[in-house]
């Protein structure tokens, strides 16, 4: 084998940056779950007396957030909407739960670690994502794969992955947030 650990998919392999090799968008997107999960574990695991541990952990999660939210926001979910009209409302409440998350995140990014509803918002967070990647990945990201395709969604991938290059990492940069105010002046 040249380089690759035996029983390895090519949907498990990793670029040299840590991205999987596959452009499948359901692929990339799980793949950015796990990040999320894991940098929710990380601070999880951090304890009561771990401020600083915790407010790296907590920009971590903010960045990662905003580039996954930005990239199903403006390519996933609108692609998928046009080519599956019957998920348009498994997209519609997506929306709504990335402005939730969007609102956390925006609160949080302007909390320090010591303030005391840092861990409790936090929280919360954590809860309110757990719940979205748990729905998207057992009940729509199944319907999606069925209604499209391999090749359709290959390409969605790579539009993804194109789009994280110019994402913004934070709610403050442009972009970061539009749909969230989107929603919220409608």
């Amino acid at each position: 084998m040249t380089g690759e650990r035996r029983g390895t998919s090519a949907a498990h392999r990793r670029s040299e940056r840590g991205h999987p090799v596959s452009t499948d968008a359901i692929v990339v997107l799980k793949d950015e779950h796990q990040q999320i999960r894991k940098a929710f574990r990380a601070f999880e695991a951090a304890g009561e007396n771990a401020e600083k541990q915790k407010g790296r952990l907590v920009d971590r999660i903010i960045e990662l957030l905003t580039i996954h939210t930005y990239i199903e926001n403006e390519v996933m979910y609108p692609r998928v909407r046009d080519l599956l009209p019957d998920v348009e409302d498994d997209v519609l409440e997506s929306y709504e739960e990335h402005h939730v998350a969007d609102v956390l995140v925006m609160e949080l990014a302007q909390l320090e670690p010591s303030d005391e509803r840092f861990d409790a918002k936090t929280t919360v967070l954590i809860e309110n994502v757990e719940h979205h990647m748990e729905e998207e990945e057992q009940e729509w990201f199944p319907k999606v794969r069925e209604g499209l395709g391999r090749k359709v969604l290959q390409e969605i991938g790579a539009e993804m992955i194109e789009k994280r290059k110019s994402a913004p990492r934070r709610p403050s940069q442009p972009g970061a947030l539009k749909k969230a105010i989107d929603a919220m002046i409608d």
